[in-house]
């Protein structure tokens, strides 16, 4: 027995330090501002030619061998499907009259939509995109009731693509409508009574493309696409711009492509033609519209860092009050309005409350969050005064209550369909620390760390420490089953929240992006170091993640620090800061970035890129970079290069993976179950594997 679980081990070495398929060079190089850069892997740009396609699975079939050998040691996908089946589930979400769930009737294929009556009711399936698409990849985003709930619009992503078609849902009779509108992008539809919808059309031939989503179209029910009517229109200025109606208005919020200021714009919903005025030009504030009634529109702004409730009215809006003043290291993370009231969700030191107010910003009341849960409103019974809210944690799943905002209590619901289990684990058998660590500028950054409460800290543990830092992202902890595998076999979860983020506020923000970048890529690493000084781990047992913009991060990491780890696990990152603006929506992040077609942004860019800092002569962690052929929000010719560019050194020792997801965008392969599980699995597995070597 000894002998072949020796023999196994040193097979796994084997085949994790054999060398990973041949990548060919070919010499291609720019000049800007007088620096010559290098770029051997440009060709893997062509993510659609037969060369390009033959090499991602040729790096696919490495990782997988590896992947299958690791997991005759270490396995984990029984464990998260055991783990799913004992945990509780969400309440339905409440739009319009009905409730809303989304459940799994085959784990090959995608979920369908269901909805009921009442909490009551059983529910009735009226969305099955596998049915309408008779394929795996093709799975709904969201639903949209109409204003009297007569009518549902579905989005549906094809193949994990940000690219859209809606189709639409007649509720009374529940049959699937004529209607299909195809080359939407960033769909979030707004509906007019239940005559139509507006939405945003992209007009790109070429899946990754610099973006071309400009115009604003309003579809009547019943009608062809083709006789849709432009709303708006920014191609002429490349601005971004949002929709949304409300009270029988159209709201549009226009953001200047060169200066970011916004300009404001209604039009009234009942005559012939949508006729937009702006209301507000070219504000500075980032004002954000976070509610209206029929004569206020409620707002917050960057004039409060942390977050508060004002309005104005359309005939004024120049004039305006503040309603909810900000609580000083108190952000606001949510609000949730009703005809009577707002609620406002807080985040202070890692936990979470609820304070209600009227609409004049008189308090009523405080609900405080148990066991450093976080919560979701869910909907609200207006005739009770019962506002229904769901718990969750890491480790600890959905847990959901009714809020009395009369007299204060506060009741678990269940129901025949949400019935009471006990939890995986006792409540405590967690510890969750809301900790501080220095930045090497002596900024005090926060992080939360999570382990069962009996580990020893001896600097010997497996560690994995994600972060995503930008955008003014508040970190949200979801209930993850994937990761209380990792956590109940004794490793320990970190979470950084570095610069960039929001977790403190609009400033926090903005001392982490634009020319402050490099303080998010700093901070990120100052945690690691933080992590070993401490001795949760050690550089030989620490792991980093991060997505998207955390995927840039964790790379720009690894390639500036490498020494402080043992296994890196980008996700869908931007790895070529050079060039990221000339693809998909890159060229609208140049404020989260800097603009690389400016010699000083340029400078601070290469100062981080990924791709441009690996160095010849290092050795690198093991790494396995994770992308999706479909993603066009980040192309996965970033992850190409960056892999390839890794692997094609001399000094390279340690392997390093490519593993591109079939049918998948931005997150992955999250069609269907059995794929969602599986990708969960594969990183965990990898994780736990190499940390443990």
């Amino acid at each position: 027995m000894k002998l072949s679980v020796f023999c196994l081990l040193l097979a796994a070495n084997t085949v994790a330090q054999s060398s990973s398929p041949a990548t060919k060079k070919v010499g291609n190089a720019q000049t800007r501002f007088g620096i010559s850069i290098a770029d051997d892997y440009s060709w893997l740009e062509n993510t659609r030619s037969a060369e390009v396609a033959t090499w991602v699975s040729a790096q696919n079939a490495f990782t997988q061998s590896h992947l299958d050998l690791v997991n005759k040691s270490v396995s984990v996908a029984s464990k998260i499907k055991e783990f799913n089946f004992l945990s509780t589930n969400a309440l339905p979400g409440k739009n319009g009259k009905y409730y809303y769930s989304r459940y799994i009737k085959d784990k090959n294929r995608p979920a369908s939509l269901f909805y009921r009556k009442s909490l009551a009711d059983q529910s009735i399936e009226i969305f099955n995109t596998y049915k309408l698409y008779g394929n795996d990849g093709s799975f709904l985003m969201d639903y949209y009731p109409s204003k009297n709930s007569r009518l549902l619009a579905c989005t549906v992503s094809m193949a994990g693509s940000d690219r859209q078609e809606i189709r639409f849902v007649n509720l009374d009779t529940r049959n699937l409508m004529d209607d299909a509108l195809k080359q939407i992008k960033f769909a979030s539809v707004s509906w007019n009574a239940d005559k139509g919808i507006f939405y945003k059309k992209n007009a790109n031939l070429r899946e990754f493309e610099k973006d071309s989503t400009f115009q604003l179209y309003y579809h009547e029910i019943g009608k062809p696409q083709s006789e849709d009517i432009l709303v708006f229109d920014a191609t002429k200025t490349n601005n971004w711009f949002g929709a949304r109606t409300k009270h029988n208005r159209l709201f549009v919020t226009e953001t200047d492509s060169r200066d970011g200021s916004r300009t404001y714009y209604s039009a009234n919903l009942d005559g012939p033609a949508f006729d937009l005025k702006p209301f507000i030009e070219k504000d500075t504030t980032d004002m954000k519209i976070i509610g209206t009634t029929k004569d206020k529109i409620y707002f917050s702004s960057s004039d409060y860092d942390w977050g508060d409730v004002r309005y104005f009215t359309l005939e004024n809006p120049s004039e305006r009050k503040v309603v909810i003043p900000q609580i000083y290291g108190h952000l606001l993370v949510d609000n949730f309005f009703t005809d009577k009231y707002i609620f406002c969700k807080y985040r202070k030191s890692g936990s979470y409350y609820l304070s209600v107010y009227d609409l004049d910003g008189q308090f009523i009341r405080k609900f405080d969050a148990p066991y450093e849960m976080d919560f979701n409103f869910r909907f609200i019974d207006s005739e009770k005064d019962i506002l229904y809210v769901t718990f969750h944690s890491s480790v600890i799943s959905y847990r959901n209550f009714k809020l009395d905002i009369k007299n204060g209590t506060a009741h678990e619901f269940f129901n025949d369909y949400i019935r009471p289990k006990s939890t995986l684990f006792p409540l405590d058998k967690f510890a969750i620390k809301h900790l501080t660590y220095k930045s090497r500028d002596n900024k005090d950054i926060p992080i939360t760390v999570i382990h069962d409460r009996d580990v020893v800290l001896d600097g010997n543990n497996p560690t994995l420490l994600e972060a995503y830092g930008g955008y003014g992202v508040v970190t949200e902890f979801h209930y993850d089953t994937a990761l209380l595998t990792f956590l109940e076999k004794g490793g320990i979860y970190a979470y950084a929240e570095i610069r960039g983020g929001g977790e403190k506020g609009r400033q926090w923000h903005e001392a982490g992006s634009g020319k402050n970048k490099i303080n998010t890529i700093h901070d990120f690493i100052d945690a690691s170091k933080f992590l070993i000084e401490n001795r949760y781990t050690s550089a030989a047992k620490l792991g980093i993640t991060g997505g998207s913009h955390g995927g840039m991060v964790v790379a720009s990491a690894l390639v500036l620090a490498p020494e402080l780890y043992k296994v890196a696990i980008p996700k869908v990152g931007v790895m070529d800061m050079v060039n990221y603006d000339l693809y998909t929506v890159g060229s609208k992040h140049q404020s989260e970035y800097g603009d690389p077609r400016k010699a000083d942004d340029f400078k601070r860019l290469m100062a981080f890129s990924p791709y441009h800092n690996i160095k010849e002569d290092v050795n690198y962690p093991v790494t396995m970079v994770i992308t999706s052929e479909n993603d066009d929000r980040v192309p996965p010719f970033h992850s190409y290069k960056f892999a390839a560019k890794l692997q094609g050194r001399p000094a390279q020792k340690n392997p390093v993976y490519l593993l591109s997801y079939t049918k998948s965008g931005h997150y992955g392969t999250i069609s269907n179950y059995t794929s969602s599980i599986q990708q969960k699995a594969n990183f965990y597995d990898f994780l736990w594997f190499h940390l443990n070597q």
